[in-house]
C-alpha cells in the first residue's frame, strides 16, 4: 500500500529538483529523505530515482508517480474533510498562503468573516511572498495561494487555476517633509541620488525596484534590506530612505508621504488553485470570501 507521507517527498522532490531542499522543506535530514524514498522504491517494485553523479534525478516512473501523488494526495484531503463536515458544511483544514501585505488586508479579513460563519473550518494563514507560494502550491503545502502574476522571475505553474482578486499601485514612498512630496506623479530618474530602502534579493519588490531604478538610467543605492515592509516604512518615517512599496503596503500608521509613478506600474492580485484537483468546499468557501471583498489599497497618493 503506498504511503502517503511517502508520496508527498517524491511529489516535493519533482518540483523543488534536490534531496537537500525536499529535506529543508519537509524538517528532515537529507538522510532521512533518502531512506523513505528508498521505501517507496521498495513499496512500489519500482526504480523511481537515478544518480547523475552527486545528484539524484526521478525516472520515467518516478516522474509519473509524483504527478499523480498530487491527485492522490487532494483526494484524500478532499474525502478527509467530507466525512468530517459530511459533505453539508465546509469543514476541515485550508492552508492559505499569502504575501505580506494581503496577509492583513485580504487575508485576515477573509478568515475572521469565515470564523463566525463556518465554525467547523480551520483556516491557517501561511505568509509566503510570490517566489515562495507557488511552489508550495505545487507540492500540496498551500490549498490556496494569493500572488501575482506580475513575478516574471516565479513563472506561473499551467497546472494551476488564477481567479483575480484586485490590482495595486505601486508608489513611491517618501518622508512627509520630502521636496518632492510638493509634486504630483514623479519620474524615478529624479531620485537617481537617495538612499533606498530594499527587499532582500531575489524577492518581487525587490527585483521590480531595481528593474524600473535600471529602466529610469540609474542603480539604487541601497543603506537598507528589509523583509519587513513595517521596518521599511519605519526607516522611510525617520528620514533615513525612500522606497517603492506596494499601496496596500503601505500602513497608515507610519507618517510617510505617497505619490504614484509617472510611468504607472499595478500589480494583478490574484489567487491560485491547483488545477484538477476536486475543489474541496472548504477550499470553495475560502476563495469566495477573497473575491467578495477586495481590498482597498492604503497606498493612495496624498493630494
Amino acid at each position: 500500500m503506498l504511503n502517503p507521507w511517502r508520496l508527498r517527498l517524491l511529489s516535493r522532490l519533482d518540483t523543488l529538483g534536490t534531496i537537500r531542499a525536499v529535506a529543508s522543506a519537509s524538517n528532515l535530514s537529507a538522510s532521512s529523505v533518502s531512506q523513505q524514498l528508498a521505501v517507496l522504491e521498495t513499496e512500489t517494485r519500482t526504480k523511481l530515482l537515478e544518480r547523475t553523479g552527486r545528484h539524484v534525478r526521478l525516472t520515467p516512473a518516478g516522474l509519473i508517480l509524483a504527478r499523480r501523488a498530487r491527485a492522490i494526495l487532494d483526494h484524500m484531503d478532499t474525502v478527509e474533510a467530507e466525512l468530517r463536515g459530511l459533505g453539508d458544511e465546509p469543514a476541515g483544514l485550508v492552508r492559505l498562503g499569502a504575501f505580506q501585505s494581503a496577509v492583513h488586508t485580504l487575508a485576515v479579513p477573509a478568515v475572521t468573516r469565515l470564523a463566525a460563519a463556518h465554525p467547523d473550518l480551520q483556516v491557517e494563514v501561511l505568509q509566503l511572498e510570490p517566489h515562495e507560494s507557488m511552489p508550495a502550491l505545487r507540492v500540496g503545502d498551500a490549498d490556496l495561494i494569493i500572488t501575482t502574476t506580475d513575478f516574471v522571475e516565479q513563472p506561473l505553474d499551467p497546472d494551476v487555476d488564477l481567479v483575480p482578486l484586485a490590482t495595486d499601485p505601486i508608489v513611491l514612498v517618501m518622508p512627509p517633509e520630502h521636496p518632492a512630496t510638493r509634486r504630483g506623479a514623479v519620474d524615478l530618474a529624479a531620485f537617481a541620488d537617495e538612499a533606498w530602502s530594499l527587499d532582500l534579493p531575489q524577492s518581487y519588490m525587490a527585483n521590480l525596484t531595481l528593474r524600473l531604478c535600471r529602466q529610469s538610467g540609474f542603480e539604487p543605492r541601497a543603506v537598507c534590506r528589509f523583509s519587513n515592509y513595517m521596518l521599511a516604512l519605519q526607516h522611510v518615517e525617520a528620514g533615513l530612505s525612500i522606497t517603492l512599496l506596494p499601496g496596500l503596503a503601505v500602513d497608515p500608521r507610519y507618517r510617510v508621504t505617497t505619490r504614484e509613478l509617472a510611468s504607472p506600474v499595478t500589480r494583478t492580485i490574484t489567487a491560485a488553485v491547483r488545477r484538477g484537483s476536486p475543489q474541496r468546499a472548504a477550499v470553495q468557501v475560502v476563495l469566495d470570501a477573497l473575491r467578495r471583498n477586495p481590498p482597498v489599497s492604503a497606498g493612495v497618493p496624498d493630494a
